[in-house]
């Protein structure tokens, strides 16, 4: 016994030593003098590198990060009560003429002294919150642009787009709206796109961008639903009047359609891919690259004449027409939700003694495809390679797919049947018995009816919408993804009520207008785990002068999601993206335990981590605004409803003390 209490005395001795530590004021030299850098566009820049080239906060002193300011939004949902769709707080602000601006799940904008976190204006554009949002309530950013025509009404403005599908312009000032913008400030981009059956089906959650003068935006549909879904048009706008100055249709050309397509009143075909991620602007090339969804719905083929054609692709648009320069398909017709998912990343990168522009396109494959800006054209090897085939009638499934030689695949392909993982051992064992009754021939394993298809990855794994940091002096690329194995049947059309009715809590979808329903669900164990083997989230640094691996980690503890709240370092499902500073630091959330994160770009090591409010499913920015101020790293701590992490409403800001 008094061996036990020198010991419980130790060990509170230790702690109190290690409290004190973390506690204990501190007195740093901080560096003045030094670069100084904004944070003007969601990613970072038009080009979304999500680098900054500060310093202040380097390897040395982020062990000593804390929180300088926190804001609270007030806009969360859980999903209960009069709201019935759940949020996920995904913004990223951007700091531009000295203020911070951000968008709510409810998608009222705000603007915030940077320094302080003190609110400067609030705008709500009132979203209805009534609507059923498959997507969620979300909205990942808003846009900044500014004139110098000193004629012109706020010449200064931000643009937004709320999940019931409308543009508005605010004045950057003072949040008002711009009431020489279309109407009133307002465009609504419900108008043309199709019969929508309830408020949500068709929602914008990414901000636009802008090239020139121009506003261009995109927009996300609900998965699964029905063949004749919105129409996933992108339309261009004159940033200073509002008028439609181009759209673009992402049906086929004439020559690759089977059948006449069915079109909204404005024209636009129905059932087509869309743009939901992020875009990107090369200003200087004049074009603006799409990152594309599927056609609808997600995992029946055989119905779309054509519709693929713009499916799961990279899209170069000239800025100025509206008219599309190059295509890169990703996935040939694409049977597994697979659509691309994030920012295309332009940067530039050394290869064979030249300068070579290029667009980097992360994908939910755990593929890292490398395309020349201009072209379109891999600039790291990409095979042809021969895929399983469908066998359910009516569909015909592509007979190769594309796999990048370099970088290599981020995650695991291939599941063989003796790596079925469990916690514990009866765990484990019901998670093998689950895996000898799934139907797999290897990555891209059509979806069938007689017998569940795993799919690994699954839609969710690989990266998701938080896509790449670059360094372009370094030459180092950091992306975060997901390895986790999904489960998808396809149900007779006779058989889906029944199938719904006795599985109330699975993600099951009608696909009306095909002979199926379908069914997916992540492939877990009676424990909540995921059935193939962790790391479950991965952080990766690539070497972009030779496309390899320079470091791998698992990312993120089970700490927030297992059963018993242990900091297992398994790696876990992550949602969000990484940034890079000039100093060689690499921050991040994502990860569903609620940490903010700080690395060595060089060796992967974890040289500091923050505990979050709530979760961190979002990209953080840095700034630093005068040369006597302090960095600042900030992120969006408001959780991910279907994620399951903390919910929570918080924006906060950290700094040296």
């Amino acid at each position: 016994m008094k061996r036990f209490r020198v010991f419980v005395a130790a060990v509170l001795l230790a702690a109190a030593g290690y409290y004190a530590w973390q506690h204990w004021p501190v007195h740093i030299e901080l560096e003045l003098g030094g670069p100084t850098a904004g944070w003007p566009a969601y990613g970072g820049d038009d080009g979304g590198s999500r680098y900054a080239a500060l310093t202040q906060i380097d390897k040395n002193n982020v062990r000593y990060l804390k929180p300088a300011w926190e804001y609270h939004t007030g806009d969360v949902s859980d999903g209960e009560g009069d709201i019935p769709s759940t949020t996920a707080f995904e913004a990223t602000p951007i700091l531009a003429d000295g203020r911070l601006y951000f968008p709510t799940p409810f998608n009222r904008v705000i603007a915030l002294d940077p320094e302080t976190g003190k609110e400067l204006w609030k705008f709500d554009p009132k979203t209805d919150l009534k609507g059923h949002y498959a997507n969620q309530l979300i909205s990942r950013g808003v846009t900044y642009w500014e004139t110098g025509d000193a004629a012109l009404p706020s010449p200064k403005r931000i643009f937004t787009a709320t999940n019931d599908g409308r543009l508005f312009a605010l004045d950057a000032t003072t949040g008002e709206p711009c009431t020489a913008f279309a109407k009133d400030g307002m465009f609504d981009l419900n108008e043309g796109v199709g019969e929508q059956r309830y408020v949500g089906e068709y929602q914008v959650t990414s901000p636009p961008v802008i090239a020139g003068d121009t506003v261009v935006v995109g927009s996300a549909v609900v998965d699964n639903q029905r063949v004749d879904i919105p129409s996933g048009v992108v339309r261009a706008f004159d940033a200073r009047t509002g008028a439609l100055r181009w759209s673009w249709d992402l049906a086929p050309p004439p020559d690759k359609r089977t059948a006449e397509l069915a079109v909204s009143d404005a024209g636009y075909a129905l059932g087509t891919p869309n743009v939901w991620a992020p875009m990107s602007v090369d200003a200087e090339r004049d074009l603006v690259f799409m990152p594309t969804g599927n056609p609808s719905p997600d995992y029946y083929g055989g119905l779309r004449h054509g519709l693929d054609y713009y499916g799961s692709c990279v899209v170069a648009v000239r800025a100025s027409s509206g008219d599309v320069v190059w295509r890169y398909q990703t996935v040939h017709n694409d049977l597994w939700d697979f659509d691309v998912p994030c920012q295309p990343t332009l940067t530039e990168i050394q290869k064979d003694g030249e300068t070579v522009p290029v667009v980097i396109q992360a994908t939910k494959m755990g593929f890292i495809f490398v395309l020349h800006r201009e072209t379109g054209e891999p600039v790291f090897p990409v095979e042809e390679r021969a895929v399983p085939q469908s066998p359910v009638p009516g569909e015909k499934s592509a007979p190769t797919q594309p796999f990048p030689v370099l970088p290599p695949p981020l995650v695991p392909t291939d599941l063989k049947s003796d790596e079925a993982w469990g916690l514990l051992g009866f765990d484990q064992k019901g998670c093998a018995e689950q895996l000898q009754g799934l139907h797999f021939e290897g990555m891209y394993t059509p979806p069938q009816v007689i017998q569940p298809t795993l799919m690994f990855p699954g839609n969710a794994g690989g990266t998701n919408w938080g896509g790449v940091a670059v360094d372009p002096f370094r030459q180092k690329l950091v992306v975060n993804a997901m390895n986790l194995a999904w489960v998808v049947s396809l149900i007779p059309a006779d058989e889906f009520d029944a199938v719904k009715a006795a599985n109330p809590h699975v993600e099951i979808s009608r696909q009306e207008g095909t002979p199926y329903g379908m069914r997916r669900e992540v492939f877990l164990s009676k424990l909540g785990l995921p059935c193939n083997p962790p790391p479950w989230g991965v952080l990766t640094t690539i070497d972009l002068t030779t496309g390899e691996i320079d470091w791998q980690i698992p990312f993120g503890t089970v700490r927030d999601i297992a059963p018993v709240p242990l900091p297992i370092n398994y790696g876990v499902p992550n949602l969000g993206g990484p940034l890079i500073t000039e100093s060689g630091l690499v921050f991040i959330g994502a990860a569903l335990d609620d940490y903010l994160r700080a690395y060595d770009l060089d060796t992967g090591e974890e040289l500091w981590k923050g505990r979050l409010p709530a979760g961190g499913q979002a990209t953080p920015m840095t700034y630093r605004l005068r040369e006597d101020s302090r960095q600042y790293v900030v992120l969006a701590a408001g959780g991910h409803g279907k994620g399951g992490s903390t919910l929570g409403d918080s924006v906060i800001a950290y700094a040296l003390p």
